[in-house]
């Protein structure tokens, strides 16, 4: 029944986002500040509790059959974009832009923004509590541990854990199995 409130206030929102898909629903949020440039594929389910923002003309764009958790927030000032049928569990945070610090005297938030491109490949799974950090990039179908600090670059069929997040096992396309790796990727 509540995802049925769910589609009407997606329906109430298609006019404020850049695109809302067909049957998306979103669940109470918490904050949203540019939606204008956001886009939500077609089958986009977001449970409460999202915190969506975007500054200085940057964009979202979550693509088609993507589940996101509870407590999701969601940051960015460049270009931010979410694979298809990609998993990301609750209590996440993804980002795309650093705060300049090195001005003396002067708050951290009123310094510039540095922006570093941040993507999330198609089938990854994202799991519950982690942090994806500016200038990160998933290939796809890369698994994210619970907790996990996660920045850099990683291939395609990775999974990655810990604070910070280190590679840990990849498919291997040769055997067809998934085999333990050194932390830079390479299979052991």
């Amino acid at each position: 029944m509540y995802k049925i409130f769910w589609l009407i206030r997606a329906f109430l929102y298609k006019p404020f986002f850049k695109n809302i898909g067909y049957l998306s629903y979103i669940g109470k949020p918490v904050f949203l500040h540019g939606i204008s440039r956001v886009s939500l594929g077609k089958r986009v389910r977001i449970f409460p509790g999202v915190r969506i923002e975007t500054h200085n003309k940057g964009s979202i764009v979550i693509h088609d059959d993507v589940g996101i958790g509870q407590n999701f927030h969601i940051i960015s000032g460049g270009v931010l974009s979410i694979g298809k049928k990609t998993i990301i569990s609750a209590e996440v945070f993804i980002n795309d832009m650093d705060n300049e610090y090195e001005e003396i005297g002067k708050n951290i938030l009123e310094q510039r923004f540095i922006v570093n491109k941040t993507k999330i490949g198609e089938y990854c799974f994202i799991g519950i509590g982690a942090k994806i950090m500016s200038g990160t990039i998933l290939g796809k179908q890369c698994i994210v541990g619970a907790n996990s600090v996660v920045k850099g670059s990683f291939p395609d069929y990775s999974v990655i854990v810990g604070a910070p997040a280190k590679i840990v096992k990849r498919y291997n396309k040769e055997d067809g199995i998934w085999q333990k790796t050194n932390n830079q990727g390479e299979f052991i």
